[in-house]
Parts: structure tokens; sequence; C-alpha cells
């Protein structure tokens, strides 16, 4: 599973202020959202994505979090450390709403689970990942096919010669407890948080509605600064992009609450950014369109024609993992370029090459 590496706007949000805290969001501690509830920000071992927000519900049973870090020591510390500062020891974690099968959320779920039996629950869409994962990648590792078939052949070579370096632990990688299925209502003591299904960024990405208490858990589906990678996780979705921002206007259709994103600042309105992002991607759709032009394109060519992050990095200057992130990102809007009638696409000698309807190759 691959962590989340946002390839289309800021790739560090680490000096963002919160509201909660006054400090960097990054900034350990339990930081107060609300009654009963605490931002406690989790270290991750990247230069981008330096934290991850996991969110304590306290309940007269005990604490039920939502996500759970990443298996690794350094954010085992910084729970315990913080979980100390409400009182509590990660024995008193009853269970999980995990928002989706990425490993900065979902592996020390799992852990934990394993030393205190917490119940763990996962969206029903991501089941395809993990049983890539339990199964070793039996049948091969699906981002190397997907980087041939955007053209990446350079990218996919280097890749495939680092994938042994990260081979997953099963052990932190189990099913969970319960898989979410549709929308519906979850029980975490007195209240009552609605399990919203919003594929795109995975296919069983969930978020967690706590409209009494006018709060959005949002996991990595509405970010306040940053775009999640779309179109890069086990299996092939057929339109990524497309669940995406469907996924985007349900949670428009929403009441505008407050938002508590797995990585970033809280933020005042899940509206206004959910429009930003949905603006961002009709932008994003119509650069890709004119990088196809009038010839043959590929996503990777397109995506090299692309600004990458808020700096407008060239597609070269990235490092591989980035790079093919913003590979399969691209592909994900050409993708849905090709349902909305405004590109063709063509197997090439494996490859998916795009051309744009009405193009000057067509004749017309």
């Amino acid at each position: 599973m691959n962590e989340t590496t946002p390839a289309a706007t800021p790739t560090s949000t680490a000096g963002a202020v919160s509201p909660d805290s006054g400090l960097a969001w990054t900034e350990e501690g339990a930081w107060p959202v609300a009654p009963g509830v605490h931002r406690i920000p989790l270290p991750l071992p990247l230069d981008g994505l330096r934290a991850i927000n996991v969110y304590t519900v306290e309940t007269d049973d005990g604490l039920t979090l939502i996500d759970g870090g990443w298996a690794i020591e350094a954010s085992r510390a910084v729970l315990e450390r913080s979980l100390a500062l409400l009182g509590h020891t990660p024995a008193d974690i009853r269970s999980f709403l995990v928002t989706h099968a990425h490993r900065d959320h979902y592996t020390q779920a799992v852990a934990l689970r394993t030393e205190h039996g917490a119940h763990v629950s996962l969206g029903i869409g991501d089941k395809g990942s993990l049983d890539e994962i339990q199964d070793g990648f039996s049948s091969g590792d699906p981002h190397l096919a997907m980087l041939l078939r955007a053209g990446a052949a350079d990218v996919a070579k280097i890749w495939g010669n680092h994938a042994g370096e990260a081979e997953p632990d099963p052990s932190v990688w189990g099913y969970p407890d319960t898989w979410l299925e549709g929308d519906h209502t979850v029980a975490v003591g007195e209240r009552r948080i609605d399990a919203v299904s919003t594929p795109g960024h995975t296919q069983g990405h969930f978020v967690f509605a706590d409209t009494a208490a006018g709060l959005l858990f949002s996991g990595d589906h509405v970010l306040p600064t940053i775009t999640p990678s779309i179109g890069f996780e086990g299996g092939t979705p057929e339109q990524p992009l497309g669940d995406f921002m469907t996924s985007l206007a349900k949670v428009r259709a929403l009441p505008d609450l407050r938002l508590l994103p797995a990585h970033g600042p809280l933020a005042p309105s899940s509206h206004a950014r959910a429009e930003e992002l949905l603006a961002h991607h009709e932008h994003r759709l119509a650069q890709c369109l004119e990088l196809v032009g009038s010839g043959e394109r590929t996503a990777y060519e397109v995506a090299g024609g692309l600004g990458w992050t808020r700096h407008e990095r060239r597609l070269e200057s990235l490092d591989v993992f980035n790079t093919a992130l913003a590979t399969m990102e691209t592909r994900a809007h050409l993708v849905l370029l090709v349902a909305r009638g405004d590109v063709t696409v063509a197997d090439v000698d494996g490859v998916d090459v795009y051309r744009r309807v009405g193009g000057l190759d067509d004749g017309a």
C-alpha cells in the first residue's frame, strides 16, 4: 500500500498553524477539538507529509479513534505520550474507525488490536488491496503494470528494482473486524456518527460525519491545503477521479461541517474546501486536454507538461515515488476525459495512447 503524497498541490504543510493548538499542526500533543474530541498528530517517516492526525472520541466505555497511524516505533511513542495527557493508555482504545487502508491510517490500528483487542472497522472497497498484500502480490505489483501502461517505462524499471525493498509486513495488514458498506450510522458512545462512503482516493474510503457536533472526520478525502493522490492504489478502479469528484459532491450535499482532516490543520468549512477541490480538478482536466492537443500522448507525456506542487515543479525534478504518483494522477484525469467524450484511448504495444476528439489529426 502507498502513502498519500500529494502530487498536484503543496508537498509540505508542516508549517501550517492549526486553530485548535495555535501551533504548527504537526506539533505533538492532544489538542481539544470539541467536547470529548481531541486531535493527536503522529509522526510519519516522510519528507512531504510529516504527520497524520488521529482523533480520539471519548465514551463511557473508553476511546474510539478515527484512524490509527503508521505502525512504527516513533508513532507508537507519541501516541502513548499524547494519550497520557488525557489520562489514557492504548489499552483504553476500544475501537478504530479507519478512513481507508493506507499504511499511515491502518497499520497501527491493526497492531494495537493485536495487543489490546480493539475493534477495527474499514471500508469494504479496500478489501482487494488487502487481498493483494495477504497474497504477497502473487499476480505481480499492480503499480508496475499501471506505470507501463501509462508509458512510464523508465520509472517502472526503477520502481521494479526497488519494490522488493519495501515488502509489506502482513502482520499489520490483517483484515478488519467489520467491513463498512454503504452509508450508515455508527454508534460511538452516545454519539451517532454517519459513515459516508467516499471512494476516489481509495475505493474503500469513508468519511465520518458527526453532524450534531458539527464535525467531519474527513480522512484523506477532503484535505485543507493539498489534494490526495488519485488513481494510485491496488487494483484498477474504472473511474478513480470520477469517483473522487462524485464523492466531493456528496460531501458538499452534507451540512457544512468543521473539517477535521488526516493531514493539515483544522478548517472551518467542508463545503468551501470541497468546492475548491472540484474546481482544481476541473482546471486540471482542461490542462490535460490542452496538452493532448492535436497529437497522440501517453499519460506520462501529459504529466511531463504539467506543473507539480504549488511551486509548479517539472515532472523530471520529482523523485521516483512522486513521479509515479503524478503519472497515475494524470492517467486518472485522462480516463475521465475519455468517459466525457473529449479524448479517445488506444492500446499501442501495451501502452495507452490518448488522442483529442476533433483534433487536427482527425481531419476536422
